[in-house]
């Protein structure tokens, strides 16, 4: 699979004007101006341009990016303290540039420029510029914290235009590909939000799979794993369906109630998905039903797809999962199990459950730290899920993990350095089942 392409480095500015401080962040993309405006004006730009590390949340979201409508973030300003952000798109010229400005939240002002420019004798290339400017709150007070706003701009704002290049450079290598429709179930979860942010970005069409009464303007459909309900009318005219939905492994402990409800509620979805798009005459061609690297056990052997499962409860779960898919597969539907690995994000799952212990430089590796641990990271997975859709070369189980595991050790190592911490406790076996309950012998240890 190709991977993605990363933007010019960026040429970053700080300065000031007429009293106030200024930013600039301008980065060369390897995409058309068209391409790149195109992907700011769409849903879900603003999900992919969250930075995953700052826990921001979307309270209130007025859909498409046009002049007048206003958006509502929860922000952290400081540890347990949460102000809310009101922006306002107070001008919008799609192709060209957009403008949103502060109407309340953590700023004295906050004026924001986003342009979009050809450049000269290439038209495979452009350039994206974010200009901003912007008062501390507090007068001169709180300027004594302009030196981390800089610095927290210009992190996020890499990482913005870094990610910006990536998405583009993924959906460009799919080719001529016409807009797909795709239905998914879990839109909500850690990876089904991010996967429709990056497929409706890209131009696709995305509908949601949902248990709570459906939103019909937001293209979404219900359905019930636990009853056998669904509305088959979500599938008409879909070219793929990608089923995330299931109980979260590693957000709960594992209690003999959660470990029953994480194998119904994989099994249960997929088999009622895999017999209505068997039962219709113009199916979508490709059922994309995710499955875990929990289907190999813990072993000390290298695998690969070809290898049979393993013992326990998360390999048992996982070939439950997959033969539940096979009222598609005899159907002649391309069914696809990419066989996912810890997806390490800091904003949910194990990774999340991992941070506070480091930060307070108290981390260090799980157990011995001689065991592996077969991850992926959020981005690269949005990139395989993206192909298996769109490559009718993959069929059947495909492993969804970096080309190589790491042992705990080095990965508390690494984890250490990013947050600048000690990585030198190890947390002990007992501790780690205290934290993570019966999900860390079959996870982590």
């Amino acid at each position: 699979m190709q991977g993605a392409s990363v933007p010019d480095q960026p040429r970053i500015e700080h300065g000031t004007d007429a009293g106030d401080r200024t930013f600039r962040c301008e980065s060369g993309m390897r995409v058309s101006k068209t391409e790149v405006a195109d992907w700011h004006f769409r849903a879900g730009a603003l999900d992919r341009l969250l930075p995953p590390w700052q826990d921001v949340r979307v309270i209130e979201d007025s859909g498409p990016l046009r002049a007048g409508v206003e958006t509502v973030l929860s922000v952290p300003i400081a540890p347990f303290v949460r102000k809310r952000w009101r922006a306002r798109i107070e001008e919008a010229v799609p192709g060209e540039r957009f403008i949103d400005v502060q109407v309340s939240g953590p700023f004295g002002a906050w004026h924001h420029r986003h342009e979009f420019f050809e450049t000269e004798g290439d038209a495979s290339y452009s350039r994206l510029r974010d200009s901003i400017a912007y008062r501390m709150p507090m007068g001169p007070l709180g300027g004594l914290g302009a030196g981390l706003v800089r610095r927290d701009l210009a992190k996020m704002f890499r990482y913005r235009h870094y990610r910006t290049a990536a998405d583009l450079q993924r959906h460009a290598d799919a080719g001529d590909l016409a807009p797909q429709t795709v239905v998914i179930t879990g839109g909500s979860g850690l990876i089904g939000t991010q996967l429709t942010a990056f497929l409706r970005t890209g131009g696709h069409v995305v509908r949601h799979l949902v248990r709570r009464t459906p939103d019909a303007g937001a293209g979404e459909y219900r359905w019930d794993p636990a009853r056998g309900e669904i509305d088959a009318a979500a599938f008409d005219g879909a070219d793929a369906v990608v089923h995330l939905a299931g109980a979260g492994i590693a957000d709960r402990r594992w209690t003999p109630e959660r470990m029953k409800l994480i194998r119904d509620s994989r099994v249960d979805g997929t088999r009622l998905i895999a017999e209505t798009l068997a039962a219709m005459t113009t199916p979508p061609s490709v059922f994309v039903s995710t499955s875990a690297v929990g289907f190999y056990g813990n072993r000390s052997e290298r695998v690969d797809e070809s290898s049979a499962a393993g013992e326990g409860f998360l390999p048992e779960v996982s070939v439950a999962w997959e033969d539940a898919a096979d009222a598609a597969r005899k159907a002649g539907i391309r069914v696809v199990h990419p066989r996912i690995g810890v997806v390490l994000t800091p904003k949910g799952g194990a990774l999340q459950k991992m941070i506070p212990p480091f930060k307070l430089g108290a981390g260090g590796p799980l157990g011995s730290g001689r065991q592996g641990l077969s991850w992926i990271g959020m981005d690269d997975l949005l990139g395989v899920l993206h192909r298996l859709v769109i490559d009718d070369r993959y069929e059947g189980p495909v492993n969804a993990t970096a080309p190589e595991p790491v042992d705990q050790r080095t990965f508390a190592k690494a984890l250490g350095r990013v947050l600048r911490r000690p990585a030198i406790a190890p947390m002990p076996g007992f501790a780690a089942k205290i934290l993570f309950g019966r999900m860390a012998g079959p996870l982590l240890l």
